[in-house]
């Protein structure tokens, strides 16, 4: 496609505004914009960090990375990609967006269209953003103009890339719809959905991880009722699997910048508007707590086996907070790991993806030095189910101390081999 009549600033350049901005690249001009001088400066180089993208993808000439907010006075059209975290209350924590949104608040010129891809609860853009934006003496939907546009990025996930899912646009009046849905269009192949308002496009991309986050909780709940029943909660999954409208959850630590987050901005919203979302939260209780539950079984089988307590080894393999990716955001590896520090047993850990990492200062083994390593463990936990865990399996399986010790596989993604599981 030509090139498109439009200058997009992307405020953001960490897992979603990266590769937004590069794909933009190929058919605009584009600056990006991030506070982080070492982000910037890796990506001027070449290099990222978040391993999204290669060397080859971000060396084009039509994209600047840049510290420098002056660059984007020239921009039409400014895309917040920022976090959305939640504060030690578990509230929604909208400074990265409120900080955004003051900078491009000085360069907003008439004509100009701001765009929020970033997690927000239902309203967020129009009631937090539009007033900050409107303090430059600009009148909203009349000299400028806003969208929303949820991102949909999966990290670790090579095969989705950004144009092969399918993206929501919103806009605050149907021209501004009609520019974003073209402009979406030039790089998401997948196509668009329009929808009617900034608010629909809001609650859609926080219901997304909500309704995972609530499936994840029913078989979390599912396999400690099963753990009672000493009935094994795969094979129960995979009979009822069977039916033709049975939805295959598995069991396992949810944790994350989307899915363990995105729920509260909702249940923040609704008990705002006096409604107590119980179903929402009963969820989150359950997925928060599941890393404590994993140390419950991992002691009973210890029992069980009748392993001594005393130089007790134990090694977990995976800290960041999915598989294949070096993110620990939020991440119910890091406090399963932090549990078991409580135990007073020696305990490890191994993240490939992630250089000398320090829990607490905690022992760490570097994970090529692990394959390496004349060392055997007690009990070896595979937290996160790692691409270089799967294709290993049967070296780590030579880590184990004897016949008692054991591999404990949260996510059971060795269905043939016989682990230990939730």
């Amino acid at each position: 496609m030509s090139n498109l009549n439009y200058k997009i600033g992307v405020i953001g350049l960490g897992y979603v505004g990266l590769p937004l901005a590069v794909s933009f690249s190929e058919v605009s001009t584009v600056v990006g914009f991030d506070i982080s001088k070492s982000r910037v400066n890796e990506l001027n180089t070449g290099f990222d960090s978040t391993l999204m993208l290669s060397k080859n993808k971000l060396k084009n000439k039509n994209i600047t990375y840049t510290t420098n907010d002056e660059e984007l006075s020239t921009c039409n059209i400014y895309i917040v990609t920022v976090p959305t975290p939640i504060d030690e209350h578990k509230n929604p924590d909208l400074s990265y967006i409120l900080s955004a949104t003051e900078l491009i608040k000085k360069y907003l010129k008439e004509g100009d269209i701001f765009v929020l891809e970033s997690t927000v609860y239902p309203g967020a853009t129009e009631e937090i953003c539009v007033p900050i934006l409107e303090k430059n003496g600009l009148r909203y939907n009349v000299d400028f103009f806003c969208g929303y546009s949820p991102e949909r990025i999966n990290p670790g996930d090579a095969s989705k890339k950004i144009g092969d899912i399918k993206k929501i646009v919103s806009g605050s009046n149907q021209d501004t719809l009609n520019t974003l849905k073209t402009l979406y269009e030039s790089i998401i192949h997948a196509g668009v959905h329009c929808a009617s308002s900034i608010k629909v496009a809001e609650a859609a991309k926080v219901i997304e991880n909500t309704q995972r986050d609530i499936n994840i909780a029913l078989v979390n709940e599912l396999s400690r009722i099963f753990n009672i029943l000493e009935i094994n909660t795969h094979e129960v999954i995979d009979a009822a699997s069977t039916k033709w409208n049975f939805s295959d959850y598995r069991p396992g630590l949810v944790g994350g910048h989307c899915i363990g987050v995105d729920p509260y901005y909702l249940t923040y919203k609704a008990q705002e508007v006096g409604y107590h979302p119980e179903m929402i939260l009963a969820g989150r209780r359950i997925n928060d707590g599941m890393h404590e539950f994993v140390i419950e079984k991992i002691q009973k089988e210890i029992i069980k086996r009748k392993l001594s307590l005393k130089n007790l080894e134990i090694l977990v393999l995976g800290i960041s907070f999915k598989e294949n990716c070096n993110d620990t955001r939020n991440s119910r590896s890091v406090d399963l790991v932090k549990s078991l520090q409580k135990l007073n047993i020696n305990i490890y850990h191994s993240e490939p993806y992630i250089d000398n990492l320090n829990i607490n200062g905690s022992s760490n083994i570097n994970y090529d030095d692990f394959i390496k390593l004349d060392k055997s463990f007690d009990v070896i936990v595979i937290s996160v189910p790692h691409l270089c865990f799967i294709e290993n399996i049967d070296i780590i399986e030579t880590k184990l101390k004897d016949k008692n010790s054991f591999i404990f596989d949260v996510k059971s993604s060795f269905k043939n081999k016989n682990f230990y599981s939730l």
